[in-house]
C-alpha cells in the first residue's frame, strides 16, 4: 500500500581519531586489517563487566553530527539535507535524502530513537559518506534512500529533565534511552505526542512514499542463539493487523539482512522476541502506512545504568561494520530487485535469542 505523495569536521580528540580509523577500516568491504579483529568479536567481544572504561567522548556529539552532515551535503551532488522538526530542547532533527526518481522504491533507515544506542548512527554516518563515492555508482539509480540519524538528539546528549547519575559511561556526556521528557519514543507511534515522533510522522512517514524501513536499535550484551552470543537480532512486524503483502516484504527485507550479516563469519543473528503493540514503530508504521518494516537490534549499548546492557568499546568496530553491511546490502537488493525473490523460509528455523545466564 503506498501513501501520498559531514567528511567529519575534525575537531576530535585523539580518541575520536582512533574511532575514525576504525570507521574507515569498517568501510572496506573486502579484506581489511579490521577484519581480523571483527572475526573474533561476536563470540568473544567483551561485555562491560566493570573492567573497561566506556568513554562516550569517542562518539559524535549532536553538533559534530550536524557538522558532518552539512559537510557531506556540500560535497555530494546527490544528497539533500532537510530539517524535519525539533527535539524537546530545540535541537533540529535531520533527514538525509537520496532521491533520483520518485517512482523508485524507497527505504528509510531510522537510528537512535533511543539515545543510548549510538553505534548504529556511527555506521549510518559512514554509510552516508560511502554513498558519495564511486563504490555506489549506479545503485542509487534504482532506489531512493532516506536516513534519519539521531532522532532522539536530547537523549543522545544527556540533555534531559531527569537524573543520569547512576549511568556507567564516562566522557563528555551520558546517553539515555529516553527523550528529555523521560518518554520512550519507540512507544509513541500511535499518539505521537512527543515532538520527535510527531516530526517523524508528519514530515517523513506522511510526506514520502516509503516502501521499506529498518529501525536500528541496540539491545543487551548477553543475548545468544545456539549457545553463541549474537551480534544482533531481527524481527518483522508481529501485529495481527499487518497486511499479508507488507508482512511478506518485511520478511524478505529480513532475509537480505540475515544473508548479508550471518554469512560473514563475524556476524551471528538471532530472532528477536518482540511484542505486537502498535505503539512500537516496527508494528505501528507497518499498519498505518503499509510500509514493510524490520527491527534490527545490535548487541550492547553505549551507556546505561544496568551493567549487562553495556558493551565494551573493543566491540565498536564490528558493530559499526555490521550497520554498514546492513545498509549496503539492503539498498543494493532493492535497487536491483533481487529482494523480491528472497527466500523467507529461514524465518521458520531461526531460533529466538535467549539471555545467557550470569556467570
Amino acid at each position: 500500500m503506498k501513501k501520498n505523495n559531514l567528511v567529519r569536521m575534525n575537531q576530535a580528540s585523539g580518541k575520536k581519531k582512533l574511532l575514525s580509523i576504525a570507521l574507515a577500516g569498517a568501510m572496506v568491504f573486502s579484506v581489511s586489517p579490521l577484519l581480523t579483529q571483527v572475526t573474533e568479536a561476536v563470540g568473544n567481544g567483551p561485555g562491560y563487566g566493570g573492567n573497561e572504561t566506556i568513554n562516550t567522548s569517542i562518539l559524535h556529539t549532536y553538533d559534530e553530527m550536524v557538522s558532518y552532515l552539512k559537510t557531506q551535503d556540500a560535497k555530494q551532488q546527490g544528497m539533500e539535507l532537510e530539517v524535519i522538526g525539533q527535539s524537546v530542547k530545540g535541537r533540529d532533527l535531520y533527514l538525509v535524502k537520496y532521491i533520483k526518481n520518485p517512482e523508485n522504491p524507497t527505504i528509510l533507515f531510522l537510528t537512535q530513537q533511543h539515545g543510548n544506542e549510538q553505534l548504529t548512527t556511527e555506521g549510518a554516518l559512514e554509510f552516508i559518506k560511502h554513498l558519495g563515492t564511486g563504490k555506489m555508482k549506479g545503485v542509487t539509480d534504482g532506489v531512493n534512500i532516506l536516513i534519519v540519524p539521531m532522532l532522539n538528539a536530547d537523549g543522545a546528549m544527556g540533555d534531559v529533565n531527569f537524573s543520569l547519575e547512576d549511568y556507567i559511561a564516562s566522557g563528555d556526556r551520558h546517553l539515555t534511552r529516553y527523550n528529555a521528557n523521560e518518554i520512550d519514543l519507540n512507544r509513541d507511534h500511535v499518539t505521537k505526542i512527543q515532538p520527535e515522533t510527531k516530526a517523524l510522522h508528519e514530515n517523513v512517514m506522511q510526506k514520502y512514499d516509503i516502501d521499506y524501513m529498518i529501525d536500528l536499535h541496540h539491545q543487551g550484551a548477553q543475548s545468544e542463539r545456539d549457545g553463541k552470543l549474537v551480534s544482533g537480532s531481527i524481527l518483522y512486524p508481529t501485529t495481527e493487523n499487518v497486511d499479508p503483502d507488507v508482512l511478506l516484504k518485511s520478511k524478505q527485507l529480513g532475509a537480505v539482512v540475515f544473508d548479508a550479516v550471518d554469512s560473514t563469519g563475524w556476524g551471528h543473528i538471532g530472532k528477536y522476541n518482540g511484542g505486537s503493540a502498535e505503539t512500537i514503530s516496527r508494528n505501528g508504521i507497518a499498519v498505518e502506512y503499509g510500509i514493510s518494516t524490520l527491527l534490527f537490534e545490535m548487541r550492547g549499548m553505549s551507556d546505561h545504568e544496568y551493567e549487562p546492557y553495556v558493551l565494551g568499546q573493543k566491540s565498536n568496530g564490528y558493530l559499526i561494520k555490521q550497520t554498514i553491511t546492513t545498509l549496503d546490502a539492503t539498498v543494493r537488493a532493492i535497487s536491483d530487485g533481487s529482494i523480491e525473490n528472497k527466500d523467507i523460509s529461514f524465518w521458520d528455523t531461526l531460533a529466538t535469542q535467549t539471555t545467557r545466564p550470569s556467570e
